[in-house]
């Protein structure tokens, strides 16, 4: 394939799945990976023409099953030039003192060492070519810490430290390496964190304009088409009614 390939977790939806029609648009061919296959299978109908696709549906959490499935990778899609580890998430939103074991494996399992077992696989080809990008998608929860946000705000300095410290050790090897924090962003994401809980999850969002996945997936492909010697490491992007993690705008 002469085309650049982006390999892309969590593109079943929200933010992954905008990436992946965002980079399709710019001529990339796509590997999409989840654990819904009859997403990844449907994002097919939402590529622009012509874009290959390959889907790998595998949990980021299962160290074997990475390994398997990007081991099973044929030939023609191993040359993998982007990387951006989006899959994560958030459970529960307790107090430290009352939270759930379950809720903090989860958060720290797919957040950090989901994005950690993914990259390993990926980034030895990218020293060996002496060339690729790596996107972590991290929060403004990695940079500020806020009320009961604890364990996921963790979870999320630790994607800030680990894009932080994979740019230092990938310099020599020419690979760039961006950390993307949005802020109020309108996906599963709070459906998730509540557990299914519509009513509350809406309640984060009423009273402002908040991000959309595709606000986050235009900043992602500008940042990977920037000539190769720039590199915008370092992104938060916010709603213009949002200040700061808990510093909001609302109209009720």
């Amino acid at each position: 394939m002469e085309k650049k390939i982006a390999f892309i977790t969590g593109a079943t939806s929200g933010i992954g799945k905008a990436s992946a029609i965002a980079l399709a648009n710019l001529g990339y061919n796509i590997i999409a990976t989840g654990r819904r296959k009859d997403r990844l299978e449907h994002l097919k109908n939402e590529l622009l023409a012509g874009t290959e696709l390959h889907i790998l549906c595998f949990d980021v959490r299962d160290k074997k099953a990475v390994k398997s499935a990007i081991a099973s990778l044929p030939e023609q899609w191993q040359k993998i030039d982007v990387l951006i580890n989006n899959a994560g998430n958030a459970h529960g939103m307790d107090p430290i003192q009352s939270g759930s074991l379950e809720d903090w494996d989860a958060m720290m399992d797919i957040n950090v060492k989901g994005l950690l077992y993914v990259s390993k696989e990926i980034m030895s080809g990218m020293v060996n070519r002496q060339t690729g990008t790596i996107v972590n998608i991290g929060s403004i929860a990695g940079k500020e810490v806020y009320p009961n946000g604890n364990v996921y705000c963790a979870s999320k300095y630790a994607v800030d430290a680990i894009t932080k410290g994979m740019r230092i050790d990938l310099n020599p090897f020419g690979i760039r390496v961006i950390g993307v924090h949005p802020g109020l962003v309108e996906t599963e994401f709070s459906l998730v964190r509540f557990k299914g809980d519509a009513a509350r999850s809406n309640t984060v969002y009423q009273g402002l304009q908040p991000l959309t996945a595709e606000d986050i997936a235009d900043t992602i492909a500008f940042a990977v088409s920037r000539p190769p010697h720039v590199v915008l490491a370092d992104i938060v992007i916010l709603p213009t009614a949002q200040a700061s993690a808990t510093v909001l705008k609302k109209t009720i």
